[in-house]
């Protein structure tokens, strides 16, 4: 497969800033009224910082209760823009870094859509009203089936979640119209682009384990891949066989 890169683009803020609650200032009396109003003083900000170009991403962003995708002692902090903690040493990305990978898959209500590395859930509850169907792994299997059972619980019908190494893909369900990669290999995973369709996009961090990441959008243009890097980033890295570890 080709690859031609196309050079590095306007880069972004790569750490975010905290536009709520801190994590010190725990309330558990805070009412579903009030974590909406936050939610949508996180999604303003993230607009006003943030060229999100489609308004069906800003809206999915303003529905997705993000709170209950945390756990309950960071609950507080969940509209803050920031990563936060989500147990078995990953993060739940912060939500500017959601909107942003978001945008740039530039989903489709008919997409089908891989996403490697799922987390709490919250990236594929994003996806959820704008695309058709998510089908997402997570190699932390503790993980997996607390994602897939919150997903459920909260009615997101179309995300299917598996447990495993997403390193290869979902192979069954390819090829997929958008990838979306959560974790950060050291090099671009082949069988994802192979999985890629043909017009189809990837949004995917890529660096080594010192925090040297990027950003990239790859595009599948008449079997070639197309490459941009976007912003600097910071992931938890792939793991599994992207790091020589075919048992995970």
């Amino acid at each position: 497969m080709a690859h031609r890169n196309i050079g590095k683009t306007g880069v972004l803020l790569a750490m975010s800033v905290l536009c709520g609650c801190p994590l010190s200032c725990a309330d558990p009396a805070t009412s579903g009224a009030d974590y909406a109003a936050r939610r949508n003083a996180m999604v303003d900000g993230i607009v006003s910082r943030y060229s999100i170009e489609d308004d069906a991403v800003v809206e999915s962003l303003r529905s997705v209760p993000r709170h209950l995708f945390v756990p309950a002692d960071v609950r507080a902090a969940a509209y803050a823009d920031t990563p936060l903690p989500i147990g078995n040493e990953q993060t739940i990305s912060a939500p500017s870094i959601v909107a942003v990978m978001t945008d740039l898959l530039r989903p489709r209500p008919d997409h089908v859509v891989l996403e490697v590395g799922t987390g709490s859930g919250y990236q594929a509850a994003v996806l959820s009203p704008l695309v058709k169907h998510i089908y997402t792994i997570e190699i932390v299997e503790p993980l997996a089936h607390s994602a897939r059972a919150r997903l459920r619980e909260l009615g997101y019908a179309n995300v299917t979640v598996r447990a495993g190494d997403g390193y290869r893909g979902w192979p069954d369900h390819a090829p997929f119209d958008g990838i979306i990669v959560t974790c950060a290999p050291e090099r671009i995973p082949e069988p994802l682009v192979e999985q890629l369709k043909e017009g189809g996009r990837m949004v995917i961090p890529v660096g080594d384990e010192s925090g040297a990441q990027d950003l990239y959008l790859l595009i599948k243009e008449h079997g070639q891949i197309v490459m941009q890097a976007v912003l600097p980033v910071i992931f938890v890295p792939m793991t599994g066989e992207a790091r020589g570890d075919p048992e995970g």
